[in-house]
This record gives C-alpha cells, sequence and structure tokens, in this order.
C-alpha cells in the first residue's frame, strides 16, 4: 500500500486513477493539484481526492507515489515544479499517450533521479473528459504499456507493474519507439483521418446535408472527430514523424484503391477489401478470444 498519492490533474484519467487506487485499498490518502482550482475542489467534493493541493509542489509533498495525468506537452513543466521532492523511491508516473517525447522530458528535468519515473500508457479514456466523468472502473480489464528505460529502477518498476496489475490491468512492456511506431498506426492515424474526413464534407456547400444522411457506420468517424481539440494537437504534433510516416503509407495505400476504382479493377478491389475485412476478423478473434 502506498501512503500518499500526489495527483497532479484531476480529470477523468486522474481521477479515475484516484478512486480505482481507493476501491483497491492500495492508498491512504489523496492530495490532488488541478490548474484550474474548481476543478480540484470538485475532486474533493466528489471523493475523488482527500485534500486539495494549491500547486503540484505541494500535492507531492509526502507522496510516496506521483501519477501526471495532463496533457503531454506540460510533461516537463510539471516535472521541473516537482523534481525536488522526486527521490529515489518516490514513483512517478504519467498516462500520456506519447512516450519518446515524455521520456526525453524526464531525461532533462530529473536527471540523476529519472530511474524513479515509469512512463505508462492505459489504453481507455472517454469521449468526455473532466472530473464529473471520473469512473472507479475506467481501468478495469484494459491494457496499460509501460515503457521503461535503461535507467529505469528495477523497483520502480515492479512497483508500476503491480499497481496496475492490481487494478485489474494487463500490463505490456515495450520501448517508447515501439509505443510510438505503434500507436501513431493504430490510435494517431486514425484521428487525423477522422478529422480530414469530416471537415473535408462540412467544408463542402451540402456537407451539412451529407452528414444528416449519414447512417451508423459513420458515427466512428464523427465520434472520433469529437475527441478534445488541444489534447489532440499536442499528441499529433509531440508524434509528428511517426504519425508522418504511417500517414504516407496510408495515403500510398488510398491512391491503390482510387487506382483500382478509376480502372474498374474490380477483382484486385474486392481483394483489397477482403484482405482488410480478414484483418477486422482475426483482430477481434485474438483481442477478445472468447469470441468465436
Amino acid at each position: 500500500m502506498f501512503e500518499q498519492l500526489g495527483l497532479i490533474g484531476c480529470g477523468l484519467m486522474g481521477g479515475s486513477f484516484a478512486l480505482a487506487l481507493k476501491r483497491a485499498g492500495l492508498v491512504k490518502r489523496v492530495v490532488g493539484y488541478s490548474k484550474s482550482p474548481s476543478t480540484t475542489e470538485r475532486a474533493r467534493l466528489m471523493g475523488v481526492i482527500d485534500v486539495e493541493a494549491p500547486s503540484a509542489l505541494l500535492a507531492v509533498s509526502g507522496a510516496d507515489i506521483v501519477l501526471l495525468a495532463i496533457p503531454v506537452s506540460a510533461t516537463e513543466a510539471s516535472l521541473k515544479s516537482i523534481r525536488h521532492l522526486v527521490g529515489r523511491n518516490t514513483l512517478v508516473m504519467d498516462v500520456g499517450s506519447t512516450k519518446c517525447d515524455v521520456v526525453e522530458a524526464a531525461r532533462r528535468v530529473l536527471k540523476e533521479h529519472v530511474g524513479s519515473f515509469v512512463p505508462c500508457h492505459p489504453i481507455t479514456g472517454k469521449e468526455i473528459s473532466g472530473v464529473e466523468s471520473a469512473d472507479v472502473d475506467l481501468y478495469a480489464g484494459k491494457q496499460v504499456i509501460i515503457t521503461p528505460i535503461e535507467r529505469t529502477l528495477t523497483a520502480q518498476l515492479k512497483k508500476a507493474t503491480d499497481l496496475w496489475t492490481a487494478l485489474g490491468c494487463h500490463v505490456v512492456k515495450m520501448s517508447p519507439q515501439a509505443h510510438d511506431a505503434a500507436y501513431a498506426a493504430v490510435s494517431h492515424l486514425p484521428h487525423l483521418v477522422a478529422f480530414a474526413l469530416v471537415n473535408g464534407i462540412i467544408e463542402q456547400e451540402q456537407g451539412r446535408d451529407y452528414l444528416s444522411l449519414a447512417g451508423p457506420g459513420f458515427r466512428d468517424f464523427t465520434r472520433i472527430a469529437a475527441s478534445d481539440p488541444k489534447m489532440w494537437r499536442d499528441i499529433l504534433l509531440a508524434n509528428r514523424e511517426e504519425l508522418l510516416a504511417q500517414s504516407k503509407i496510408f495515403q500510398h495505400t488510398l491512391q491503390y484503391l482510387e487506382e483500382l476504382i478509376a480502372s474498374g479493377d474490380g477483382d484486385s478491389l474486392e481483394a483489397m477489401i477482403g484482405q482488410a475485412s480478414d484483418t477486422r476478423a482475426n483482430w477481434r478473434i485474438s483481442s477478445h478470444p472468447h469470441r468465436k
């Protein structure tokens, strides 16, 4: 059990983490800080945190575990504000969806204590953010990617792994570089495509009329496109190199499909569609082994 969680960012991800730790009996006390005092106050009134802190530094004072649940672009500044209280025995984690930039920020700021930092990315979330959406079951049954570096302390890595496992998560370890390459393909590019698709439609003269005619299959695109603009601006810029590499591959494939349509090559077009369909079916089975 941890004595005190220093929570920096009391929104959906941070608030849900605090609630989950409390329910599991893994922490005695939660001290929270958010940039907006009203958020911190709501978090306390909801029972997400026990004490409101006026600064990130005071939230971390006395904490043996720290969670950064903030935009990835704010990681370096937040670490700078707490670095004097991060010691060898302090477990510091984040929940950002990019890892190379976060790791480099930790190296620059924490220096000799960077081994206490364990970068994490829980594969979960909601379309709506804010502490009001905090959910004690948000992490249960979800995958958490941990991306240790060569200086990550073995003891802190084990603590992080055991903690997420105790919350009912499936922990996967990979390098920050492998993480960012993978999520550029399966998360960041799909968001980019959704943003482009929806904007491309609504910018047409009859675009909004077209949207009113869309069926259920289009809802996935609009759901993705409805994501938090500031958060996704930060994510796309933070992982720009991997994202642009994936975008080039996508554009090449899209161009090939366009050529098949233009030439009327129905057999090749069907084969490409079938390949995508088979991949979807196989993914569903491998991701959910109980499904047949």
